[in-house]
């Protein structure tokens, strides 16, 4: 079964495991800084919005429930299933989406995608990743990007290896559990604004922040298309 998929649906397994132990892989917490760049750049509830990887569902659930028109999306039945289950008053807003192989007929204000850049470990499926972003926008809208990584160490795993399964201490629980190991790629800041200018993109600020109890530490960047002149 899992031979016939791509290495960065791996999560989709691992999602598909902890479920089956009553368990919530990811905490319930929201990214502050989804939260944070969406005022700073003043995206109101009438702005369109696309979370990219929306996983078991914590950010788009609290914007969602507080009023924001919102598309969750992510490549993981799995996941897709578990937030209509979670948050069935808002079942239509999460949708099935590959953004590497599928395009939407919406463009959009605000798209953000946590934790999902660093799955990505082949070349090719980063650059479609910023593609997509660079396709989806709209001409003033905004990404928000946050990847694994402090902003200069650069290595990846194997990504023949993301179906294999490890052992893992579960956060909440505390219970040894064997999970899909996925896959992962560190990059600097150079490389990450080498990529997104190769796909049309410029970064308008990145650094460091946190994200709590998931990611203590973890890169972000806000990107928009880049000027017609400067391409």
């Amino acid at each position: 079964m899992t031979q016939s998929k791509k290495y960065y649906q791996a999560y989709d397994e691992r999602y598909r495991q902890v479920h089956e132990q009553s368990l919530q892989w990811s905490s319930q917490s929201p990214s502050p800084i989804v939260r944070e760049i969406l005022e700073k750049y003043h995206i109101s509830k009438n702005d369109s919005i696309l979370e990219i990887g929306c996983g078991e569902g914590r950010d788009a659930a609290c914007l969602l429930q507080n009023g924001y028109s919102l598309l969750a999306t992510d490549v993981s039945a799995e996941a897709i299933s578990y937030c209509r289950k979670q948050y069935s008053e808002h079942a239509d807003s999460f949708r099935i989406l590959d953004c590497l192989t599928e395009r939407l007929p919406e463009k959009y204000d605000y798209i953000y995608a946590i934790a999902v850049l660093h799955m990505l470990t082949e070349d090719s499926d980063r650059s479609r990743f910023y593609r997509f972003l660079h396709d989806h926008l709209k001409e003033k809208g905004i990404a928000l990007i946050c990847t694994m990584g402090n902003g200069t160490e650069e290595w990846q795993t194997d990504s023949s290896q993301a179906f294999e399964l490890q052992k893992r201490i579960h956060q909440q629980s505390g219970k040894e559990i064997f999970i899909a190991a996925t896959s992962c790629r560190k990059v600097s800041f150079e490389t990450l604004k080498q990529e997104t200018a190769a796909e049309f993109l410029t970064i308008l600020e990145s650094g460091l922040t946190s994200i709590p109890p998931d990611f203590p530490g973890i890169m972000y960047a806000v990107i928009k298309r880049a000027p017609v002149s400067s391409l």
